[in-house]
């Protein structure tokens, strides 16, 4: 395998999951009784860029497909944070009724929903098609597409560039990382800007987060390695924020090379603290595969215990870093008996792997369980402020990473 940026073969290993199911290939009844098929999830580290990635083994095209059931909707948290940003972004870079914005992996338009209100020009690009038509409810124009450069250079001949283009979570999903960030810049206008959010790796690594590995994530960037990608292909970052969302992300602000942005002292900053932590050196990506072992072994005497002692744990949230973790853990509905969603679109469905049954939050109080794993443990204060009524009956929560805490 060669690193998808710079080509060097790869031989360091970063962390070894074994195998699992695509994370978000939920199963229907109907399926019960048919295999699945599992692949291996092995991340690498390149020792050349120090970009983190997994083999493509599975082709992105069958991971987001049309029955994809991640919507980005269902979190009050999630919703409240793209608030935020768009607001942030509509004053800072002064966009009105003559902008373009342009979301790529742009979902079921739980975003460009807020852009549309301020009257601002948008568009979105999706590959899903249950996303895409829910985004399209919401009178969002949404192209069904994968994207890439040839897209981007063939939007911008024939409809315009655009002033501003997000992508939220997207960076990490893309097997062709080049192709990708290239299709960026072609898609740029001379003054615009891109803004990018993705998972920190240096918060990865400190927080133990190794259960936002899984096979859409196809690569984990620190932002040394961000920077020299974005640089490759004429893409300046002049901005970057650390942020709370998903244990720990990164917001990157980009122009083109020759464009008037000034950068920030953010910039200089982030770089020392990385490299104070020693992410330009090869050590500094060697025994996490101790440390994920450490939070499964954990995670599973717990549950061991619980099974032991007739005490009844169940889950709530199918996000795929829970699916993840259950698969690597070795967890059956023998040791979690379900899994809460507020999702319909996994309700009545069973997770990948575990086969765990998902269900509606009525479950919860019907059956009142004595503990509840926080899978998305990244929510879990809006998850425990909804679920607080298990207190009634003594129920307790339950989060595994970065270590096992019973509250």
């Amino acid at each position: 395998m060669k690193c998808r940026f710079c080509h060097t073969v790869l031989h360091d290993v970063f962390l070894d999951l074994g195998s699992a199911p695509p994370s978000n290939a939920f199963l229907g009844a109907d399926n019960l009784n048919a295999p699945e098929t599992w692949f291996p999830l092995r991340l690498y580290t390149c020792a050349e860029c120090h970009l983190v990635q997994v083999d493509e083994v599975q082709k992105h095209d069958a991971l987001f497909s049309g029955d994809y059931v991640y919507f980005s909707s269902y979190s009050r948290t999630w919703l409240a944070h793209a608030e935020r940003y768009v607001a942030q972004a509509a004053e800072r870079l002064g966009l009105n009724a003559q902008s373009l914005v342009m979301e790529v992996a742009s979902n079921d338009g739980y975003l460009l929903q807020f852009v549309k209100a301020r009257g601002i020009p948008c568009v979105g690009i999706e590959p899903t098609t249950g996303t895409a038509v829910a985004a399209r409810e919401r009178g969002i124009e949404t192209i069904e597409q994968f994207f890439g450069e040839r897209f981007a250079r063939g939007f911008a001949a024939t409809r315009r560039q655009a002033d501003l283009v997000i992508g939220n979570n997207v960076l990490a999903h893309v097997p062709h990382l080049n192709d990708f960030v290239a299709g960026l810049a072609a898609v740029l206008a001379p003054e615009g800007v891109v803004t990018v959010e993705f998972p920190h790796l240096l918060q990865l690594v400190a927080q133990h987060q190794f259960d936002t590995v899984y096979h859409e994530h196809f690569s984990y960037f620190s932002f040394h390695t961000a920077q020299r990608v974005f640089a490759a292909h004429g893409l300046r970052i002049w901005d970057v924020e650390e942020l709370p969302t998903h244990g720990g992300s990164l917001r990157l602000w980009a122009c083109h090379d020759d464009a008037t942005h000034v950068e920030t002292p953010n910039v200089a900053t982030l770089l020392a603290k990385e490299s104070a932590a020693g992410m330009l050196e090869m050590d500094y990506y060697r025994g996490f595969q101790s440390v994920a072992d450490g939070v499964k072994d954990a995670f599973l005497a717990f549950l061991l215990d619980c099974r032991r002692g007739g005490k009844q744990v169940v889950g709530y949230g199918g996000a795929a870093k829970g699916n993840t973790l259950l698969n690597y853990a070795g967890v059956r509905p023998d040791l979690l008996g379900y899994v809460v969603d507020a999702s319909p679109h996994k309700q009545g469905r069973y997770l990948p792997g575990s086969r765990i049954p998902v269900v509606a939050e009525t479950r919860i109080r019907e059956t009142h369980p004595d503990f509840v794993v926080i899978l998305p443990w990244n929510l879990r204060e809006e998850i425990t402020s909804q679920l607080a009524y298990i207190r009634e009956w003594g129920g307790k929560f339950v989060t595994a990473i970065p270590q096992l805490v019973v509250s």
